[in-house]
């Protein structure tokens, strides 16, 4: 079984003469930050480094294709979308260089938890539940963000390969809406804001405005209190190695599992049932391990949903084949 499968992977294919949807978008993402540079260029810690990274993340995005032109097969095609997706682990903390040069917003959202719930969920809900097995059952939601990225992606490529280009489409597309959001609305969270305000008044308020305090100072600042397993450390890793403040709302992380779920209820009920748990975790834990205030949460569902209306009526209106499987 597994001879055969290789062997089909690998088999030549009849090959197809165009940009696959999520290199489409990937271009027209590159060349719209490359215009918010240009705009901003004065403002911006390092424009030429950000213009020459996208030159050759444009010729990078090339690459597969060539490769695929050469060796038309399943498996050059799965490369060219990998290697699309892959990108984001730039585009993400690129976003970090234009939201940083405006005026930070996290009293705003700090405030708006305190009056719609009374406290500040992000203390209260690690206080209530700090026992060592629930904040590690957290931090494996948390943690199983990418690997949902990962199975819903393979999962429609190997059994149902002709939906495969609207389900990365409309993943890698809701993913760059956020990141334009991010870049203009500059909210870091509770990790990054209570640690740089008085301790007296991250509780209660009243909360400070810190101006651009993040464009100097862009380390995070607060770990999670009490005793972590192996998924804590996991998640602290990662953030310590490539969080940045900013992204903080709406929440990204809720938007695109939302995103993840509606595509996996599409595509087979037992693969969405599978993920559920982890999905329900990773909700919870976006507050719990204070990455995001309680509104963000509330927001992340809520965009999730949109943008994947939004996201699929371009595919199925402007990019779909006419054979194409769509809503």
């Amino acid at each position: 079984m597994a001879i055969s499968f290789l062997q089909k992977f690998f088999a030549k294919e009849e090959k197809q003469y165009k940009l696959l949807a999520v290199e489409k978008v990937n271009l027209l993402y590159n060349l719209l930050t490359t215009l918010f540079i240009i705009v901003l260029f004065g403002d911006l810690n390092n424009p030429q480094k950000m213009l020459t990274d996208r030159f050759f993340i444009l010729l990078l995005t090339f690459v597969p294709i060539y490769i695929y032109t050469r060796f038309p097969s399943k498996a050059t095609r799965f490369l060219r979308i990998v290697g699309q997706m892959s990108l984001l682990s730039y585009w993400y903390p690129d976003t970090f260089e234009f939201n940083r040069i405006f005026t930070n917003l996290d009293h705003l959202f700090a405030q708006l938890d305190l009056t719609l719930f009374g406290c500040q969920p992000a203390l209260v809900f690690d206080q209530i539940f700090s026992s060592f097995w629930i904040r590690e059952a957290f931090n494996l939601g948390y943690f199983a963000y990418y690997p949902m990225i990962a199975t819903i992606v393979f999962y429609y490529f190997f059994a149902r390969n002709k939906e495969v280009e609207r389900c990365t489409f409309i993943l890698v597309a809701s993913f760059y809406i956020f990141y334009i959001i991010y870049m203009f609305l500059p909210v870091a969270g509770p990790q990054f804001y209570f640690p740089v305000i008085d301790a007296s008044l991250v509780a209660a308020g009243p909360y400070p405005e810190i101006g651009n305090y993040f464009n100097l100072h862009p380390e995070i600042s607060i770990a999670q209190e009490g005793e972590g397993g192996l998924f804590t450390r996991l998640v602290g890793m990662a953030q310590a190695s490539g969080e940045r403040p900013t992204a903080a709302f709406p929440s990204s992380h809720i938007g695109i599992s939302t995103v993840i779920m509606l595509l996996a209820i599409r595509a087979k009920r037992g693969l969405a049932l599978a993920l559920a748990p982890f999905y329900l975790l990773l909700c919870c834990a976006t507050v719990y391990i204070k990455a995001h205030y309680l509104v963000d949460a509330f927001a992340g569902v809520v965009t999730g949903v949109l943008f994947y209306c939004l996201t699929a009526w371009i595919f199925d209106r402007y990019m779909a084949e006419k054979n194409s499987v769509s809503c």
